[in-house]
């Protein structure tokens, strides 16, 4: 690994960054006022605008737009949401395949609109890969997970599974034993789309207020350094980085995840690795890996990082050299042909993780306060889900979106979604998570089924689990 390390990838492939956006220097008024100028926020102003073209629409952001994780994410476009087993578990199978429908259709709507308004943001719908490619014991991890699937509604037509051949022409794997293809996910270049996605609302007429930090929200009123806005109706939409906002803090907590991306890879590497079509790909680890083939020749490849003592958003890109080669190493473990590559980014931020893993969508309409998040690493399109929810349930309409059962009104977020407990049990469940998903993995490296060992990693994992039910 050379040391020229640069930090977000996405960043450096936006032509001509413009200028700040005038930071909010007056009190003012609006109908729809918005926290948070990434995904959630930006959406919801775009489905706002087109619907309610007269509606007055202000978004303020603390930093620049896509700050957080929506400029800094894995650019996975899931037609799936996490967490979904918690809405639709005690769901008939048409209702469930109804919400697997709203999900899969999702995707495909995402590069409708981009296509429609010109953004072009290197939208792929090329599927998903989550391979059995390191070790055989992910084979029947992965044929599990397939049949999860299917019971949440997900369709064979969607869902697949490929054997080891068929794993082979659409990736080849150090040890590719199998595979679930999940045919509804695409992949994005996340800068340009929150950047295409920021100018085409501003086009539409909503105002966009850079370094406009809310310090406040009480009586239909967000207050800020400088200035404030009044609105009938305000949307808190800052994810992982609403820690200054402590009755959202108390629900959704910040994890890192940290991200790298090789230098353009030669065309004969290609030929070696595959993925012609430009698939995402995971395998079974608990770690939670995830990676594609950019639009620019690169491999970008992340993992799911820490939960940070007190739940601190990371606001800084950088990340060390030990989580770089952390990920370069299970890089080049899937694949060889990888092993001398050179890693030219390696950056990290912030995702939403809800108490228990419950993503959501939530109006208030006694305080008029809006808010979604709690996308557990797939924000993407949840946050175009939930943007277009938060819409329709601001104004009202009788829509598919505001009748899944992931969206809410006439009731308070305090009673929809739990409380985190207080440190440091936070920390020491996501500890303990840590290690024990850590010796499991190295069980299966060692490919040893250690009948004694692997109910103590289970009794782990259920106290984990007892704390984010």
């Amino acid at each position: 690994m050379q040391s020229d390390m640069q930090h977000n990838f996405w960043a450096s492939t936006v032509a001509e960054r413009p200028e700040p956006r005038p930071r909010l220097e007056a009190n003012t008024q609006a109908d729809v006022a918005i926290i948070g100028a990434g995904f959630t926020g930006l959406w919801t102003a775009y489905y706002l605008k087109t619907l309610a073209p007269h509606l007055a629409i202000v978004v303020l952001e603390a930093e620049r737009i896509g700050h957080g994780a929506s400029g800094r994410n894995g650019g996975w476009v899931v037609g799936n949401l996490a967490g979904l087993e918690r809405y639709v578990g005690k769901l008939p199978m048409k209702q469930r395949r109804e919400c697997c429908q709203v999900l899969a259709d999702n995707v495909d709507e995402i590069g409708q609109v981009l296509e429609r308004e010109s953004i072009a943001a290197d939208f792929n719908k090329g599927g998903a890969i989550y391979a059995a490619a390191r070790y055989p014991d992910q084979i029947a991890i992965q044929k599990d997970y397939l049949a999860h699937l299917h019971a949440l509604g997900h369709d064979e037509a969607n869902c697949s599974w490929l054997d080891a051949d068929q794993l082979a022409e659409k990736a080849r794997f150090r040890n590719g034993y199998g595979g679930i293809y999940h045919r509804q996910v695409a992949t994005v270049n996340p800068a340009k789309l929150v950047a295409g996605l920021a100018e085409t609302v501003e086009r539409l007429g909503v105002t966009i207020h850079e370094h406009s930090r809310a310090t406040t929200i009480s009586d239909h009123t967000i207050n800020t350094h400088h200035g404030s806005v009044e609105a009938r109706n305000i949307v808190c939409a800052t994810e992982g980085y609403g820690e200054r906002f402590h009755d959202f803090k108390k629900h959704v907590i910040p994890v890192q995840s940290l991200v790298i991306a090789t230098e353009p890879l030669t065309d004969d590497v290609w030929q070696e690795i595959g993925m012609a079509e430009r698939p995402a790909f995971a395998d079974a680890s608990r770690l939670i890996n995830y990676g594609h083939r950019s639009a620019e020749g690169r491999l970008v490849f992340g993992a799911r990082g820490s939960y940070a003592f007190g739940g601190k958003s990371k606001h800084t890109l950088a990340i060390s050299p030990e989580n770089i080669r952390l990920r370069r190493d299970l890089l080049a473990d899937l694949f060889p042909a990888l092993e001398d590559v050179r890693i030219s980014h390696g950056w990290g931020g912030s995702l939403g993780l809800s108490r228990n893993f419950r993503p959501h969508g939530i109006l208030d309409r006694e305080s008029g306060i809006a808010t979604a998040g709690g996308y557990a690493g797939e924000g993407v399109a949840a946050a175009h889900l939930f943007g277009r929810t938060l819409a329709d349930l601001i104004l009202e309409r009788d829509s598919r979106l505001a009748s899944m059962p992931w969206a809410f009104a006439n009731a308070s977020h305090r009673h929809l979604i739990k409380r985190w407990e207080p440190e440091p049990l936070r920390w020491l469940a996501a500890q303990a998570v840590t290690y024990s998903y850590a010796g499991e993995e190295a069980l299966m490296r060692r490919n040893k089924p250690a009948p004694l060992i692997k109910p103590v990693l289970m009794k782990v994992n259920d106290f984990f689990a007892s704390i984010i039910e």
